[in-house]
């Protein structure tokens, strides 16, 4: 399936955001206000209005909550296709609240899902909206940052928007990787300054994309403290 095509299976993204904005202010919202006190840093650094890519560390499934919670605009996040296909009661509940929380859905299977998640990310970003993305492509299986793919900046090299370098932290201690339980711990959100992509190079060059890349680790790392692992994060197991 076309990424294309599994977009339009699904209802108008950019409308119908009351319920969104109930989820925050009413429904969820003030729990995790109350249950996990979030501290917010730095809410100047999100443009007031436009498009800008928000890039950040990726600890847990709760990340796509907390920094859409810290966040005055709303903020559009990829998710997997089957998310918003699975049937019987609880998928479509699931589906719903996923299509109401701004996630978007993306086709990760066949040679090109990497290509048509990018290009779902770039037609979000021509329509002004904040997308989410996290540069390490996978959650961080024992809490260190690892070294980002490229696609975030051919994104924002690509479209010219500003990066917002966001650092989630105590995600992993509310909601681990691999437990569906919600813990009581506090999160802190700290968005980072702005980062112009064109100071780094031009769309197609793969040695801006790289560059890019690595500032923005760096400035996540700043934001969050974690240790820093210059490979790439390995997919469903822990190293030892």
């Amino acid at each position: 399936m076309a990424d294309s095509d599994a977009v339009n299976q699904h209802p108008d993204f950019s409308s119908n955001q009351a319920f969104y904005w109930l989820l925050k202010f009413a429904l969820i919202g003030p729990f995790m206000r109350v249950y996990n006190r979030p501290k917010v840093d730095d809410l100047e650094n999100i443009p007031k209005e436009g498009p800008a890519v928000i890039a950040g560390n990726h600890l847990s499934i709760a990340d796509w909550l907390f920094a859409p919670l810290a966040s005055p605009r709303r903020i559009s996040y990829l998710a997997k296709n089957e998310y918003f296909t699975t049937p019987g009661i609880s998928g479509k509940l699931q589906r719903f609240f996923f299509v109401q929380t701004g996630q978007v859905p993306i086709d990760r299977t066949g040679a090109s899902a990497a290509e048509n998640a990018l290009n779902t990310a770039k037609r979000l970003l021509r329509e002004g909206r904040l997308v989410g993305l996290y540069p390490e492509g996978t959650r961080s299986p024992d809490s260190r940052l690892y070294k980002g793919k490229t696609g975030v900046a051919r994104v924002a090299l690509d479209t010219g928007v500003p990066i917002i370098p966001v650092g989630v932290t105590g995600t992993e201690k509310v909601c681990p990787p691999g437990k569906m339980t919600w813990g009581h711990h506090q999160v802190t959100v700290k968005f980072g300054k702005p980062i112009n992509p064109a100071e780094f190079g031009e769309s197609g060059d793969t040695k801006a994309e790289r560059t890019l890349t690595d500032h923005i680790m760096k400035e996540i790392q700043a934001l969050t403290g974690q240790e820093y692992v210059d490979e790439y994060a390995p997919r469903g197991k822990k190293n030892k």
